[in-house]
This record gives structure tokens, sequence and C-alpha cells, in this order.
């Protein structure tokens, strides 16, 4: 891991940036005090939903959700919490 001064990351940023897409770790300084790093970028996948869809399948479920009501995310009555549980 390599420390360099905020002024001279400010100096050289483009040779910075270099060295961190080859997986150098640099923490910038000021006073001597660590104030962030530059890291590599990692990517991110996002959720991938035709596996699961996939995987679901050959467990046997077909139908994730069954059914969703048309007032699903409408506001509650102000009594609801208030009546007993049937």
């Amino acid at each position: 891991m390599k420390t360099v001064s905020l002024r001279d990351a400010r100096n050289r940023l483009t040779e910075l940036a270099r060295e961190v897409e080859d997986g150098q770790v640099i923490v910038v300084t000021r006073n001597g005090r660590p104030v962030f790093d530059l890291v590599p970028h990692k990517h991110q996948p996002g959720l991938n939903v035709e596996a699961g869809e996939s995987f679901l399948r050959s467990k046997g479920i077909v139908r994730t959700v069954g059914f969703v009501a048309d007032d699903f995310d409408e506001p509650l009555a102000e009594d609801f919490l208030l009546k007993p549980l049937s």
C-alpha cells in the first residue's frame, strides 16, 4: 500500500490512476493523516433474475408470487391495529 500527500496526489493524479488500475491501493493523506483511499473499481453485478427463475424451476417452483391485491400499497385504516384478529 502506497501513501501520498493530497498535494502530491493532485499533481500526479493521472500517474496514480494508472497504478490503481494495476491493482495498487493508494492512501491519500493531509498533514500526515489518512483522508481517503484510491482503490481499483469493482464491478458490482446486478441481480440475475433469469438464473433465479431457472433455479426455482429446477426445484419445482413454477410461480413465485401467487397473488398481489390491487390495493396492496394503499394505506391501512386508522383502526386496523385496534381490531381483534379473527
